[in-house]
């Protein structure tokens, strides 16, 4: 009976009205989104394409290995295959596995052997050797995908274009830059925000941010540039100095995944430049 009575005396919890946030004007969502690109412009004024290469060919064959491994471990590999075949009709008259050997830390080398082999055939028995600038031609060679044609076209060819990787379709969608999922869709949700000139940095700067500061599994939050601006703040780390301790390659005080970093990222001593606004 006691413990009844003190159940009764306690108020009930009287719980706050929630207000339902207010719907995002086109308007509005396209400046904050172009905003977002110019802040992080500003601090990955040196962003590039991580995979290191001379040509369209090499671009093209480091792209496709790069699948579910990293640039850097790309770069690690590239050197020895393309010292032994550097050309589409060198690759293509390969000895599989000669190339499997080579190929065989990227993971998944059989399968990518056949890929690189195959689009090497393709590219000498369809286009003379020559990698392809147009987009429709890239995505019929084997393995060759709108996101891997993207990535040719813009930093081979200086074509615009949108490269849709696991860190852009991560980051637009916390962003709240489009609730699409498809790749294909994703890219045309996003194309639509931005002048087509800015296509190729804008992808340079969302991948890297991703690869450096909001990670998949834990964002560091706490240490974001652009942290006012986006709409998923808080899924990751807020506290400033346990977010800095999250922080990965350059950002984090390790060089960035390039084995050959451009010029304009090497101080006068040939190492990697800080980049600027880091700290």
């Amino acid at each position: 009976m006691a413990e009844s009575k003190v159940r009764k005396a306690v108020p009930p919890v009287v719980r706050a009205a929630v207000k339902p946030q207010k719907p995002e004007s086109r308007t509005a969502l396209v400046r904050r989104a172009r905003r977002i690109n110019r802040e992080l412009a500003e601090v990955y004024p040196y962003a590039h394409p991580e995979l290191d290469f001379e040509n369209p060919f090499q671009l093209l064959v480091a792209t496709v290995l790069s699948a579910q491994t990293t640039d850097l471990r790309v770069n690690q590999t590239t050197p020895a295959l393309f010292a032994k075949y550097p050309t589409p009709e060198d690759l293509a008259a390969a000895d599989p596995e000669q190339v499997e050997e080579i190929l065989r830390p990227c993971g998944f080398f059989r399968a990518k052997t056949r890929a690189v082999m195959g689009l090497s055939k393709a590219l000498v028995e369809q286009f003379g050797g020559e990698v392809p600038g147009r987009l429709e031609d890239l995505v019929t060679l084997p393995g060759v995908g709108r996101k891997t044609a993207f990535v040719v076209l813009g930093n081979a060819f200086g074509r615009p274009g949108i490269t849709v990787d696991t860190h852009f379709k991560r980051l637009v969608l916390r962003w709240r830059w489009t609730d699409e999922t498809d790749p294909d869709k994703i890219e045309a949700a996003v194309g639509a925000l931005f002048p087509k000139s800015d296509w190729t940095d804008l992808s340079h700067h969302v991948i890297w941010h991703g690869r450096r500061i909001c990670h998949a599994r834990k964002p560091a939050c706490g240490a974001c540039p652009i942290a006012p601006l986006c709409p998923a703040f808080g899924e990751g780390e807020t506290d400033p100095e346990k977010a800095r301790k999250l922080l990965k390659y350059e950002k984090g005080g390790f060089p960035g995944q390039r084995l050959k970093p451009p010029q304009a990222y090497l101080d006068a001593g040939g190492k990697a430049a800080p980049p600027l606004g880091a700290g």
